[in-house]
């Protein structure tokens, strides 16, 4: 028997529609002493997965709302079990008050992650499926959005299914014989899955390949841009991101600590870092900045150089390119195009500049149809992206261990200790696809959870 759970799943802000969900044993009864369905019938009656309406009261009993119930029977819901969902206008103050009402009917407040928990634990989710979900919820693009969709689908648990169960026939092969030596089993010979490991050993590196792919579809790509002070990197970053976001003014030195902005550029994300202007500087808070500035451009994905194209080039200007083209991602903006041009192209050794204006907009549309061939999508976003950086640790673990029982079965170890290896990597995929998962590490997963999901 479950504990009958409920929370607000639809946040508390105020909204057209809010919603509070049930999940457990007894669920139907809890929501029926504090809604009366306008039919006169109780709601454990009512027809399954089937909005209904009525009346919801608080705890002493007055009428908050008329709102819609619905109550799904165990075991076709998303935790597999008995649930209800009152569908209610959405003031915060009816949600609040009708939860408070729900607990002293007997129902107890939901822990984050909850319901998507008990899906899991109850066989409705995989792992990867229910990790998947809070990606889902998060989603700040249409391509991430359709990677969590198909994860949460199953994509990623069906890829490293085929892996796994090679391993485990393996496995089961040379315990029973070692077990069973009288049985009439077919001798086994680690040669004879050689080819198998390597093609699961393949299977799981072209997983970890999506991983750098899906670490910029998650989060965004780190994007520095770096200059000298008062060439307009702030100017560039406001223009990107549409309002004021940075402080500008003509004192060079205005920026003395990097600001950051999440930007949409085409139909990548760009996490805009704003640096300080890159100089020799005897102002010591100066130079703190200076030395944030380039660690956020020797940690950044993509590396914007900005220059004064009015004027020439300075010796800061060059010093700062010399920085830059030490990264493999790295373009260059001529600013400023609507004062004038001061500044050749040919002047920077970069594959890609462009002559921009953060004052008037002028070539930006070209710079991000340039982000956008810098970041194309090499895998499709069907939910066979790797995004999550706990699942990534694991199949590279995987991975590794299938490397050591190769390396093992090429210097002709016995077949016990290779097989040391391909459990561990059993073990590592477990904690991805819920097989062997432990007790904490589903609990830290379903930390990331909002309460009422």
């Amino acid at each position: 028997m479950s504990e009958v759970i409920a929370a607000v799943s639809t946040g508390v802000s105020v909204s057209a529609i809010g919603i509070i969900r049930l999940s457990g044993d007894g669920c139907a009864a809890v929501a029926g002493g504090v809604f009366t369905l306008n039919s006169g019938k109780p709601l454990s009656e009512a027809p399954d997965r089937k909005l209904m309406l009525g009346i919801l009261r608080d705890r002493e009993g007055r009428v908050i709302d008329q709102c819609m119930a619905v109550y799904s029977r165990a075991p076709h819901t998303y935790t597999g079990e008995d649930t209800v969902e009152f569908h209610c206008h959405g003031s915060p103050a009816v949600l609040t008050a009708g939860l408070e009402a729900l607990y002293q009917a007997g129902a107890r407040p939901a822990q984050r992650g909850e319901f998507t928990r008990r899906a899991f634990l109850n066989g409705k989710l995989g792992l990867t499926q229910a990790e998947a979900v809070i990606d889902l919820i998060e989603a700040d693009t249409a391509d991430a959005a359709a990677n969590a969709a198909g994860q949460v689908g199953g994509v990623l648990q069906k890829k490293l299914a085929p892996v796994y169960d090679d391993l485990t026939d393996l496995c089961s092969h040379f315990h029973a014989v070692l077990d069973y030596p009288d049985e009439d089993i077919e001798d086994f010979g680690l040669s004879a899955y050689e080819n198998s490991l390597r093609a699961d050993a393949k299977a799981l590196y072209s997983l970890l390949k999506t991983y750098g792919q899906g670490r910029i579809l998650r989060s965004g790509a780190a994007a520095a841009i770096v200059g000298k002070p008062n060439v307009g990197k702030s100017s560039l970053l406001n223009a990107l991101a549409g309002y004021d976001r940075a402080i500008v003014t003509d004192i060079a030195g205005t920026t003395r600590d990097t600001v950051e902005e999440s930007v949409m550029v085409g139909a990548t994300r760009l996490r805009l870092i704003d640096t300080a202007g890159i100089r020799e500087t005897g102002d010591a808070i100066e130079a703190m900045g200076v030395a944030r500035s380039r660690q956020a451009l020797e940690n950044a994905d993509l590396v914007i150089f900005v220059c004064d194209g009015s004027r020439p080039l300075t010796p800061e200007d060059r010093a700062v390119m010399e920085d830059c083209l030490e990264h493999e991602n790295a373009v260059a903006l001529i600013n400023k195009s609507d004062l004038g041009q001061a500044v050749s192209p040919a002047e920077l050794p970069f594959s890609n500049i462009i002559h921009v204006s953060a004052a008037t907009g002028e070539g930006l549309d070209q710079f991000a149809d340039l982000v956008d061939t810098l970041f194309a999508r090499e895998t499709p976003c069907d939910g066979s992206i790797l995004t999550n950086a706990r699942q990534f640790d694991a199949i590279r673990r995987a991975y590794e261990s299938m490397l050591s029982a190769l390396q093992g079965l090429k210097l002709g170890l016995t077949p016990d200790a290779v097989l040391t290896d391909v459990e561990e990597a059993m073990a590592a995929m477990g904690e991805v696809t819920g097989a062997t998962v432990r007790e904490d590490i589903t609990a830290r997963i379903f930390e990331r959870f909002c309460v009422g999901k």
